[in-house]
């Protein structure tokens, strides 16, 4: 029961009619995806007409690497699945820990090698879901963390897939031993330095001989805690949290703890990580306090919630720098660093006045940091209706040293009745266009 529940899990994630695609088993050369490989190779003909193939990463971290990916070519060759070996840069960066790393460099990897549809299966198993359960505990985490691994969730183009999640430890040891499979040891996993060996090798064992069902329970606590963040979901989605901007007067109503539950469901609605539960309370008070005049920003590695005007903003952190001056000729298009689009159509007593451009027409375009400081530039910049802070990023045309217009705002001076001229048209950068979306 527990291998079909497995092969259903695959089936459900397979793509119905159109093209093949592939089912790329991750392959460490390890007893648990040497079982997974050989599990589906057994069962090849129920996954037609999709393609079965094999990934190893090779993190450079080892010195018997080489002989690892040795050993799986021989294996993969025995089962008649095609292998592709994949080197990596796992090397951790300052505050990162090799564990996280590792599984980063490996994901990426695996990620750039899907193809639209394709399908990536790992290894897991009920144990891993159990220690990953103890982890997101241990952490404080709540019902998101403590849901543990998912049987499938969106990777690259494709699909990451865990069939065998539901299949105890001693089910994988037992079908190795059944059909004499041989596979290879990484030595750091036995290392309890590592926060998830540790409880794999001293912690688990302890709890199994007093409860000897603590794996699959904790197994369950994941579906569980599944179940009621994804309730959370729906509560964060009627509160407000798919708005590309998240208006502080949909907090002030709500509860503490529900004002927090939309807020963290904004962020992971917009790929951003959650804070901890303390900077999570700061954002918020901060939120709910900030004056017109007040500009509060907390920066979340790659991104910062910015309140402005009673509305919040996901940015970039950095943000990106304003783009160097350079001259336009009007004939073409003029595709600008980072986003956005400038582009010109004549006309007749309308835009700027075609005398002011010279022949061919070519504008000076510039941006606030580039711009000196023309007379009401900070005002004109103000009605561009974008937070200041993404103000450095408006095109500024100027023509004989003079500011002729602010993109997205009328020319300085139009062209008279009958006179020839150009209309200026501006498609800011994305991020901007989605602040501006209020």
């Amino acid at each position: 029961m527990i291998a079909d529940a497995g092969l259903q899990t695959l089936r459900a994630a397979l793509p119905a009619g159109g093209q093949p695609v592939t089912v790329h088993v991750a392959y460490s050369g390890g007893r648990d995806s040497h079982v997974l490989l050989h599990w589906l190779a057994e069962r090849r003909a129920r996954l037609a007409p999709h393609r079965l193939g094999a990934l190893h990463v090779d993190h450079g971290l080892q010195p018997q690497a080489a002989g690892w990916a040795t050993h799986c070519h021989r294996v993969c060759a025995g089962l008649d699945v095609p292998l592709e070996v994949v080197a990596v840069d796992a090397r951790p960066t300052s505050g990162e820990s090799p564990e996280a790393a590792a599984r980063a460099a490996r994901y990426r990897a695996f990620a750039a090698r899907l193809a639209a549809g394709d399908l990536l299966l790992t290894a897991h198993h009920q144990a891993d879901q159990a220690e990953t359960v103890l982890l997101a505990l241990l952490r404080g985490a709540g019902p998101a963390g403590t849901a543990a691994m998912p049987p499938r969730r969106r990777l690259g183009a494709g699909w990451l897939v865990r069939p065998l999640l539901d299949w105890p430890a001693a089910r994988l040891a037992a079908y190795a031993a059944e059909h004499g499979l041989d596979w290879v040891d990484d030595p750091s996993n036995r290392d309890t330095r590592y926060d998830r060996n540790f409880l794999r090798h001293a912690v688990l064992p302890q709890l199994a001989g007093h409860w000897p069902d603590a794996a699959a329970a904790l197994a369950r606590h994941a579906v569980h805690a599944g179940e009621a963040q994804a309730l959370l979901d729906d509560l964060a989605a009627v509160d407000g949290c798919t708005e590309t901007t998240l208006a502080v007067s949909r907090l002030t109503p709500l509860s503490p703890a529900r004002q927090r539950n939309l807020l963290r469901g904004w962020l992971r609605w917009h790929g951003a990580p959650v804070p901890s539960q303390r900077r999570l309370e700061e954002l918020l008070r901060q939120a709910l306090v900030a004056g017109a005049d007040r500009q509060p920003c907390l920066e979340l590695g790659a991104h910062a919630v910015r309140a402005w005007r009673g509305r919040l903003y996901l940015t970039p952190q950095p943000l990106p720098p304003a783009p160097a001056p350079q001259r336009w000729h009007l004939a073409e298009p003029l595709h600008l660093p980072g986003g956005g689009r400038l582009w010109a159509t004549p006309a007749v007593g309308d835009g700027i006045a075609a005398d002011r451009l010279g022949a061919p027409p070519c504008i000076e375009v510039r941006f606030r940091d580039s711009a000196g400081a023309p007379v009401g530039l900070k005002q004109r910049l103000q009605r561009s209706g974008l937070p200041p802070w993404w103000r450095g990023q408006v095109p500024l045309l100027f023509g004989g040293g003079r500011l002729l217009q602010v993109a997205g705002q009328a020319p300085l001076e139009s062209a008279r009745p009958g006179q020839g001229g150009w209309c200026v048209h501006w498609t800011p950068p994305a991020d901007a266009v989605s602040v501006q979306a209020r």
